[in-house]
């Protein structure tokens, strides 16, 4: 690998299909989450671009790649936003489904530590559908990589991977919203998953470390319970402690950056952006891993998802003022 990861940023090419989610995301920063049942005083409201696959798209974009998104919005106007937002990014959004009613919506609680809680309500997402994805084949086909996550209906991401994955695309499966319970078909045709350590550990039925200490746990042992699941490639985020990639039989400690996070809301999205970015340029499952950690990382250090997403100068730049 090079140098530093950041290195990286000066490559990326290479041209990735998103097939997903778009919403509008109503945020509010409050000192600390509420408990059930209870109000407490919040900042001003703010609508912010995001759905996961939105996110996703805007991250990978903004560093360069070519990306499509394919998905719905609905009649209403974050309709008009979502696009306009995704566009200034640098995605290529004429393949987007436009249906009636409403665009899929997301609401936010941001507190002083950058932690959150999101509700998510798919509007137009739910109506992305086997039949859209057979029409938009000709261009899928035409994408080195194809990212894909769980806030469309699930008969569509199936369809899409098995596609993709018939014609020798990469396909990078993110399991969020979390499910134990993935279709076999889908686990088949998807050749790298993406999740974070709660939830392998779920999907896994491997306990939890009790002293919080996961880069301590057997990580031969949880590569091959994941091949076993049907994944030979995957990647396990562990928030701080940076993640774990898998990669046949190998394992590798991917570095956290070190910052001081603002807000994580779009972090998760901001590395699973940078993965397909990487992917597509034809770096290793490592490589592009680290360079995704910067990437997320400069993420936390700006409210919001789409909103705090960095150009490659930008984050470069950002790292290179903290050294």
């Amino acid at each position: 690998m090079s140098a530093s990861p950041l290195s990286l940023l000066s490559d990326i090419s290479g041209s990735i299909s998103i097939v997903g989610s778009m919403n509008a995301d109503y945020t509010v920063t409050t000192e600390r989450l509420p408990k059930p049942g209870e109000t407490i005083n919040g900042g001003p409201l703010r609508i912010l671009p995001g759905g996961k696959s939105g996110n996703q798209a805007a991250a990978a974009a903004r560093l360069g790649a070519h990306v499509n998104i394919f998905g719905a919005v609905g009649s209403d106007d974050n309709a008009d936003f979502l696009l306009a937002q995704l566009a200034d990014a640098g995605v290529d959004t004429s393949h987007v489904r436009h249906v009636e009613g409403a665009s899929g919506t997301t609401v936010i609680t941001v507190d002083d530590n950058g932690e959150n809680t999101i509700v998510y309500s798919a509007g137009s997402n739910a109506k992305v559908d086997s039949e859209y994805v057979e029409q938009q084949k000709d261009v899928l086909l035409n994408s080195s990589v194809l990212g894909l996550c769980l806030e469309s209906p699930i008969d569509a991401v199936t369809a899409t991977a098995r596609m993709c994955h018939d014609a020798g695309i990469k396909v990078l499966l993110n399991d969020s919203p979390f499910t134990d319970k993935l279709p076999e078909e889908l686990i088949e045709y998807s050749d790298i998953l993406l999740i974070n350590e709660h939830e392998m550990a779920q999907l896994l039925n491997i306990a939890e470390p009790s002293n919080g200490d996961w880069l301590g746990m057997d990580w031969g042992y949880i590569a091959r319970a994941m091949h076993e699941f049907g994944f030979k490639e995957a990647l396990v985020t562990l928030g701080g402690e940076g993640a774990m990639a898998i990669d046949g039989d190998q394992t590798y400690h991917i570095n956290a950056a070190k910052i001081d996070a603002v807000d994580t809301t779009g972090c998760g999205d901001a590395f699973m952006g940078t993965l397909l970015a990487g992917l597509a340029s034809k770096f290793t499952l490592s490589d592009s891993a680290s360079l995704a950690s910067y990437v997320a990382a400069y993420a936390a250090t700006n409210y919001g998802a789409q909103a705090s997403y960095g150009s490659s100068e930008q984050i470069k730049a950002f790292f290179a003022d903290a050294n």
